[in-house]
C-alpha cells in the first residue's frame, strides 16, 4: 500500500467503507492517522473495527478534522455530510487527493490522468499497455482496478520514473484539489450523471477542473470532436500554448487500425489517438508504441470479441450505458454491400427518451433485439427502421439472435442503458452476456 509521512498526526473521517474506502482507511492508520470511520453496513464497519474508532461523520463533532473522506458516489449536491462539512470548515476529499497529497514522499513518477464520458477504461489500460511495453514500471488505479491507495509505490528502474495511469471519473475530479497530472487527458463530452449538476455546464466544469489542477510546463491532450472539448482546448492554448496537444480519431490512418485487432470501430481509432499522444509526451518511442497497439488486449465488457460460432461473432460491450458511447459499437461493423450484419441487444435502466446518437448507423443493424425496463420503449423506437424482436431477457435475445445470424454477422450486446434493473453493475450483465454465449450450441 502507498504510505506517507503526509498524514502522520492528522486526523480524517472515511464515509464508506467499500473497496477504496477500506483501502483509504488502512493507508492513513499505517501512516499514522488518527481515523474516524463510517458505514451504513454493520458488517462493513466490521471489518475496521480493530483499526480505526467508529462515527457516524454526520453526528460527531467534526472540528480539528484535516479531511473527510468520502466515496465518489456519495452525491454531494444532495448529501448531507456537504453541509455538516461546510459548517466545520472541513474539506471533502477522496482517495486520489490522498495519492495526490501523499506524492511529494513517493519515489520519482509521473501521473496521467485520463477523463471524458465515454472510453476512459479502454484508454486507461491502452496507455497502461504502452508505458508497460516501454518497461518503465506503471500501475493503473483510480476508476479502474484496484485502489490507488491499495497499490504498492512504483520503485523507478532505469527509466528513472515510474507512471501512475488514472481513470478519473468527474466525481473523483470533484473530490480532488491538488492532483498535478504530469499528462492531462480529455476523450470526450457528453451529458451524463446530470442528477449530480447544475446542469450540462457542470458537467462540462467538473472535467476542465483536471487541466486548471495542472502546473505550467505539463502537457494537456484533449481530443477535439465534441464542442465543448473544443472549447476547453480553446481556453486552455490561450493560456498555455503548447502544452496542449489536439487529437482526432481521423489522425489514425485507414490502413493501420485493422492490425489492432482489440481496437476496433472510430471510437477506439479516438483512443488510439490520443494514447499515442500521452506515449509520446512521456518520451516513448513509435515502434515501442505500434507493436504496443498491435498487441494490446481487450479489456472484459468492453468491445470484448467472446467467441466466434457458426461463423458469427459474439460481442461483449456492456459497459456502453448510454447512447453516445454505444453509437461507435455500431460505426464499427458497417453493412457490406448494403447487407447489415449487425444483431443489436440493447435495454436495461434508460438514460434517456431516444437513441438519437445511434440513429447515423441504423443501416448497420440487421435486427435489434430489446431488454429490461427500457426495452418496450426501445422497440417502438427501432421499428420503423429495422427488425425488432422484444426479447425482455438478455439470455432469450442471445438465442434468438444465434437463430437468425448468419455467417459473416455480428451478435452484438451494446445496451445504451444502465444495467441496474436486472443486474448488480454493467459486469454482471456482461457475465451474464458471455455465459448465455458459451452456452450456446
Amino acid at each position: 500500500m502507498i504510505l506517507s509521512k503526509a498524514f502522520e498526526g492528522k486526523t480524517y473521517a472515511v464515509l464508506g467503507l467499500a473497496r477504496s474506502g477500506l483501502a483509504t482507511v488502512d493507508t492513513l492508520v499505517a501512516s499514522g492517522a488518527r481515523v474516524v470511520a463510517w458505514d451504513s453496513r454493520e458488517e462493513a464497519r466490521a471489518l475496521v473495527a480493530d483499526k480505526a474508532e467508529l462515527g457516524d461523520p454526520l453526528e460527531i463533532d467534526l472540528a480539528g478534522f484535516d479531511g473527510i473522506v468520502v466515496s465518489p458516489g456519495v452525491p454531494l449536491n444532495r448529501h448531507p455530510i456537504a453541509m455538516r462539512a461546510k459548517l466545520a470548515g472541513v474539506p471533502i476529499i477522496g482517495d486520489i487527493e490522498l495519492f495526490a497529497l501523499a506524492r511529494p514522499t513517493l519515489p520519482p513518477h509521473k501521473v496521467v490522468g485520463i477523463t471524458g464520458t465515454n472510453g476512459k477504461s479502454t484508454t486507461t489500460a491502452l496507455i497502461h499497455h504502452i508505458v508497460e511495453q516501454a518497461g518503465y514500471p506503471t500501475v493503473m488505479g483510480g476508476n479502474i482496478g484496484l485502489p490507488i491507495l491499495s497499490q504498492p509505490p512504483l520503485e523507478p528502474n532505469l527509466h528513472g520514473v515510474g507512471v501512475y495511469v488514472l481513470e478519473l471519473s468527474s466525481y473523483q475530479i470533484d473530490l480532488t484539489h491538488s492532483l498535478d497530472c504530469d499528462v492531462a487527458v480529455l476523450l470526450n463530452i457528453t451529458p451524463d450523471h446530470l442528477d449530480r449538476y447544475d446542469g450540462f455546464a457542470g458537467y462540462v466544469a467538473s472535467k476542465a477542473r483536471l487541466f486548471a489542477m495542472q502546473s505550467a510546463g505539463e502537457t494537456a491532450v484533449i481530443a477535439t470532436e465534441d464542442e465543448p472539448s473544443r472549447d476547453i482546448a480553446h481556453s486552455l492554448r490561450q493560456s498555455r500554448g503548447n502544452d496542449v496537444v489536439d487529437v482526432a480519431s481521423s489522425d489514425i490512418a485507414a490502413r493501420e487500425q485493422p492490425g489492432w485487432p482489440s481496437l476496433q470501430g472510430p471510437h477506439n481509432a479516438q483512443n488510439a489517438a490520443v494514447a499515442i499522444a500521452v506515449a509520446k509526451a512521456l518520451g516513448i518511442d513509435e515502434a515501442t508504441i505500434a507493436n504496443a497497439l498491435a498487441s494490446y488486449a481487450a479489456l472484459p465488457h468492453r468491445m470484448q470479441a467472446v467467441r466466434t460460432h457458426n461463423g458469427v461473432l459474439y460481442v461483449n460491450d456492456s459497459k456502453a450505458t448510454n447512447a453516445a458511447s454505444t453509437a461507435p459499437a455500431l460505426a464499427a461493423w458497417p453493412a457490406i454491400d448494403g447487407k447489415p450484419r449487425i444483431h443489436w441487444i440493447l435495454g436495461g435502466v434508460a438514460k434517456s427518451d431516444n437513441l438519437d446518437e445511434c440513429a447515423p448507423h441504423f443501416a448497420n443493424i440487421a435486427h435489434a433485439y430489446t431488454i429490461g425496463e427500457a426495452g418496450h420503449m426501445f422497440a417502438d423506437l427501432l421499428r420503423p427502421h429495422m427488425a425488432v424482436d422484444d426479447s425482455e431477457m438478455l439470455s432469450a435475445a442471445v438465442r434468438r439472435a444465434a437463430r437468425i445470424a448468419r455467417p459473416g454477422d455480428i451478435v452484438l450486446l451494446s445496451p445504451a442503458c444502465a444495467s441496474f434493473d436486472q443486474f448488480r453493475d454493467f459486469e454482471a450483465r456482461g457475465d451474464a452476456f458471455v455465459a448465455a454465449v458459451s452456452a450456446l450450441e
